[in-house]
């Protein structure tokens, strides 16, 4: 598994010009799936993003947990960020899960995330979105757990 945080101050996510998950001050998170990912992977980083201090203390000092900071998250599938640019030109995919795999670990991981306490909000599995976002810092991290 394989996530980008960004630090927001506010994201929204829109199909069809329909938003699909808005969020203020929070986490948007750019989820992917690898083969071999499951329930221990998608627990490790549900409990991982809500414990992320990354928000500002009273000295201004990255120790805050969105949880404590009263964030939210935003969370958008992307299988891209399984994509081997190493060859070529175009971007192999072939380290992301298959589609209904992905689909399920997305699912999956949307209730983790929830079972953290944060308001979760989310985009659509398998859609054309549109991500907007006010990146806060910029705070931006890659995050990855490997399944395999």
């Amino acid at each position: 598994m394989r996530v980008i945080v960004q630090r927001v101050s506010r994201a929204e996510v829109r199909v069809d010009g329909r938003v699909t998950g808005a969020i203020d001050a929070g986490l948007l998170v750019l989820a992917a799936f690898a083969p071999g990912d499951g329930e221990p992977e998608l627990a490790w980083m549900a409990d991982k993003l809500a414990g992320l201090r990354v928000f500002a203390d009273a000295e201004g000092r990255m120790n805050v947990s969105a949880r404590d900071a009263g964030g939210a998250l935003l969370v958008v599938s992307q299988f891209t960020l399984y994509g081997d640019v190493s060859r070529g030109r175009r971007p192999s995919f072939i380290g992301a899960a298959e589609p209904d795999e992905a689909e399920r670990l997305y699912d999956r991981f949307l209730e983790l995330c929830r079972g953290t306490g944060l308001p979760v909000h989310s985009g659509e599995f398998g859609a054309m979105m549109d991500v907007e976002l006010v990146n806060d810092g910029p705070v931006t991290l890659l995050i990855d757990r490997d399944g395999s």
